[in-house]
């Protein structure tokens, strides 16, 4: 069999996805190594602005009342509150991309992937990133010592949800292993022509 007709349709919208702790920011970053023409996608938040993070390369920082005005002027592909801070993705953030016929890369929680899905249905590709086991996931978030006890336990009944969805996505990736992961990310990526 050929080349060609193992590979799928090209996918400009790379959407990695998996619950809190399960790498999806990690294995973004390994992507955008790999691949230097992929944009990432900046997500707007009411979060505040932590050290070191700069106002729309990392996030675009919004108030709690800017955040809900472009809610209901629906300039918004999705949104979520999570943990007491919304957020979202920007339609202009996207249509700016693929009107010059970039590739973006998303790093997002499982609803929004979703409902990127729901918008593009034919240039998005979901990736869900799982870790080999709940036990596992708590252990990293123990480890990243950055939320309280109460904070990890939301997470891991969160998580729980999340990996109820991984049947709607279009590939499946464990991360047993950071390296592991990142390759089959890379075989995943070139099936579908990033």
């Amino acid at each position: 069999m050929n080349k060609e007709t193992n590979t799928k349709p090209r996918k400009r919208l790379i959407v990695l996805s998996s619950p809190s702790g399960g790498g999806k920011s990690t294995l973004a970053k390994h992507l955008m190594k790999l691949y230097p023409h992929l944009m990432f996608s900046v997500s707007a938040t009411t979060r505040k602005q932590r050290e070191g993070e700069v106002d729309k390369e990392d996030y675009y920082f919004l108030s709690r009342k800017e955040f809900l005005k472009k809610i209901c002027d629906e300039e918004l592909v999705e949104y979520e509150e999570i943990f007491g801070n919304i957020y979202g993705t920007l339609k202009s953030e996207i249509k700016r991309v693929l009107k010059v016929g970039d590739s973006m890369l998303f790093d997002v929680d499982v609803k929004g992937a979703l409902s990127l899905k729901k918008h593009f249905p034919d240039d998005t590709l979901l990736i869900f990133i799982y870790p080999p086991s709940l036990e596992e996931l708590e252990r990293r978030l123990v480890s990243r010592s950055t939320e309280t006890k109460e904070e990890i336990n939301n997470r891991l009944l969160r998580a729980e949800e999340e990996m109820g969805f991984k049947g709607e996505f279009d590939e499946l990736v464990e991360n047993d292993n950071l390296q592991h992961a990142f390759e089959t990310i890379k075989k995943v990526t070139k099936k579908y022509q990033i």
